[in-house]
């Protein structure tokens, strides 16, 4: 009797280890799809669609800014508000661009809608809460050869590289995420090797905090989980 409640107690504990998710490595979402030229919107973006569902398939409850309830032509500062991850204030150099059809002439068109932000990569989004997941659309980014990277205000000023193509033509579209759960973030920062010359789209951006990423065991507590219903198991058997 005794050895069945000690096993039936050890395999209450591991499977309860279980129910908090395990913190994971940050992990990154990355698709791109080249452009054809300055004049020609891609008619579709395969490779960058399916780079944010798989962002947004770790995420609930969140939202997404698609500036299409901005005025057209309003400038930086700008302050967004997300639902359950507080608000977002982006500074820097930037301003609403609304076009309908095609490209604006140089490359650069909206995602969703009829608008988006235009900006030259010097660009800052400060929130008002830690986020741990982050994800945006980039329209006709390197087409000057800029490597575009993101510096996150997460403590380590972590430097991450988008990795998008630097011999571009114009027009292209990339759809980069992160989350990092273990290393919440309060801004970020753009930076750009031809900043100031390789201005880009931005647009259909998504935050959302740490309780907003959908908790995803680890190998190791999958382990601990089939552990535990072993232990279920021969307790079972010992009954």
């Amino acid at each position: 009797m005794k050895r069945m409640l000690k096993v039936s107690a050890v395999a209450a504990l591991l499977t309860g280890m279980v129910i908090s998710p395990v913190l994971a490595a940050p992990q990154i979402f990355f698709g791109e799809d080249a452009g054809i030229d300055e004049d020609t919107r891609l008619p579709a973006t395969p490779n960058a669609d399916a780079a944010r569902n798989s962002f947004l398939s770790q995420l609930t409850g969140v939202g997404t800014e698609n500036f299409e309830g901005l005025f057209t032509g309003a400038s930086v500062p700008l302050n967004i508000v997300f639902p359950g991850a507080g608000t977002a204030t982006i500074t820097g150099s930037g301003e609403i661009a609304n076009v309908p059809t095609d490209t604006n002439g140089s490359g650069r068109y909206p995602i969703s809608g009829d608008q988006f932000l235009e900006t030259d990569s010097a660009m800052t989004i400060t929130f008002t809460a830690p986020v741990a997941a982050f994800g945006f659309y980039g329209v006709d980014i390197g087409d000057f050869s800029g490597a575009v990277t993101l510096t996150l205000a997460d403590g380590n000023n972590t430097v991450v590289n988008v990795g998008n193509a630097t011999n571009a033509n114009g027009g292209g579209v990339l759809y980069f995420g992160y989350i990092d759960t273990a290393n919440p973030f309060t801004a970020i920062t753009f930076g750009n090797t031809s900043q100031g010359a390789d201005v880009f789209g931005f647009d259909d951006f998504t935050i959302g905090t740490a309780d907003q990423v959908v908790g995803v065991p680890e190998p190791m507590a999958l382990a601990l989980f089939g552990l535990g219903l072993a232990g279920l198991g021969v307790a079972r058997r010992r009954r």
